[in-house]
């Protein structure tokens, strides 16, 4: 319509031809208003978007890359998009304008994201599913013109959340194991605690309040690992990432924790039974952690 004025100026010039040329402004924008409505309705389509397509393994929700490829590819009509907005706005705000309206898509998708997220039973898992879905956000604006638009700040902000969702996950999924790595209120019945040392009260009990954190400390990992192996990170960078921090905080624990109380269950009877794993198979468990595995098959 645009390309079109200036030759319907010409063929329908003269005063008898005021109200064509009027209509074809007013149809101009029309078009321009019912486009920008549609991004409005988009917007809302998204937010309440009720799809019951459920992703177990916490990857990225097919609604994300959907909408994420939507407004990369609004982005290569920039140009037009720009024109449309200026049938409203003066120049200089056709940019913010266009801002506004992704940062408001982008928001509306988040929205719906955290309602997903509430579908899953396991805490831990409401977090990795959000911090997936948000890195995909980033990482795809990062690599568009999206970016220009967006700016650095917008970028800033997601990364912060992605990594507050991070924290939540090893907060949430690791806290508990943890507390089995800790020396304190490791005391026999008596009242005696284990020495820093690493021998001891002779204590049956302290033995047993021992032999019993290894136990559940191996129960827990057991069952992390046939759960999480399961879950999805699906970028690589973000999924090795996130293996390093859980490791940096779970070996060293362990380590020290083996260190100063194996002794007392290495000399007692079945000590395997209770001391099943170095620190260098935790490491290489958890390299299996986040590569969405199952199980079914005997395990090599």
């Amino acid at each position: 319509m645009h390309e079109l004025q200036p030759e319907i100026e010409i063929i329908f010039e003269g005063k008898s031809c005021l109200e064509m040329r009027e209509s074809t402004l007013s149809l101009t924008k029309r078009l321009a208003q019912t486009a920008q409505e549609t991004f409005g309705d988009f917007e809302e389509a998204v937010e309440k978007d009720a799809t019951k397509t459920a992703v177990q393994d916490g990857t990225v929700h097919p609604l994300t890359s959907y909408v994420i490829n939507y407004v990369k590819f609004l982005f290569d009509y920039q140009s037009t998009l720009k024109q449309l907005f200026m049938e409203f706005e003066d120049s200089d705000e056709t940019h913010s304008k266009l801002a506004s309206v992704t940062m408001r898509i982008m928001q509306a998708l988040q929205t719906n994201l955290e309602g997903k997220s509430k579908q899953y039973k396991d805490p831990a898992l409401t977090h990795l599913f959000l911090m997936n879905n948000v890195h995909y956000m980033v990482r795809s604006v990062r690599k568009s013109e999206a970016k220009d638009l967006l700016g650095d700040d917008w970028v800033q902000r997601y990364r912060r959340v992605v990594q507050q969702h991070a924290n939540q996950y090893k907060r949430i999924a690791w806290s508990k194991i943890l507390q089995c790595l800790s020396s304190q209120s490791l005391t026999s019945s008596a009242g005696g605690s284990i020495s820093s040392d690493g021998g001891g009260s002779s204590s049956g009990a302290s033995r047993a309040a021992i032999k019993e954190r290894f136990r559940s400390f191996n129960v827990q990992f057991e069952e992390l690992h046939q759960r999480q192996s399961q879950w999805t990170v699906p970028d690589a960078e973000l999924r090795e990432s996130l293996k390093l921090a859980v490791a940096e905080i779970l070996t060293p624990a362990y380590r020290s924790f083996h260190k100063r109380f194996s002794p007392m269950i290495e000399n007692g009877k079945n000590p395997q039974k209770y001391i099943r794993y170095t620190a260098e198979d935790l490491e290489r468990m958890l390299g299996e952690f986040f590569e969405g595995k199952t199980w079914n098959e005997p395990r090599r």
